[in-house]
């Protein structure tokens, strides 16, 4: 568990570090070194192997480095939607873990919720409804309203 807390920490501080101005201007840097070294070495293969081989590690490590924050960020951003969604009234709890719905699942919400906008389009207001039931049904009494009246 101790461990598991050190690169936590550890993977935090490269992640920021990795975006940071000084990351940058480092990286810079090694490439300039390296290109300018080039007459010096006759620019061999071992030369080019050289970067290849540096840049390729460095690569390699931070996609998992990445990755691993990218995974943490979006639960905390998941956990704190999940919040919402269960604080208010209006919403469906069913949209909670929504996450780990199938990706057929998730194109049937998608659907439910593009005709929802499109309904919502045709409402004066934006609170109108929460559901595509309630819609239809406002949307039918109001088509009746325009029509009787």
């Amino acid at each position: 568990m101790r461990s598991r807390q050190f690169f936590e920490k550890l993977a935090r501080k490269a992640t920021v570090f990795s975006g940071s101005t000084m990351a940058f201007t480092g990286s810079l840097a090694v490439i300039l070194i390296w290109l300018a070294s080039g007459s010096y070495f006759h620019y061999s293969d071992t030369w080019q192997l050289v970067i290849n081989t540096g840049t390729t590690i460095i690569t390699f490590l931070m996609v998992f480095l990445i990755q691993r924050m990218q995974n943490k960020d979006s639960k905390a951003i998941h956990l704190k939607l999940n919040e919402l969604v269960a604080a208010l009234n209006g919403p469906s709890n069913r949209l909670i873990d929504a996450e780990e719905l199938t990706e057929d699942e998730l194109d049937i919400l998608a659907t439910y919720y593009r005709t929802l906008a499109q309904m919502a389009k045709k409402e004066k207001t934006l609170s109108v409804s929460h559901s595509i039931e309630e819609a239809v049904k406002l949307h039918k009494s109001q088509h009746k309203q325009k029509v009787n009246g």
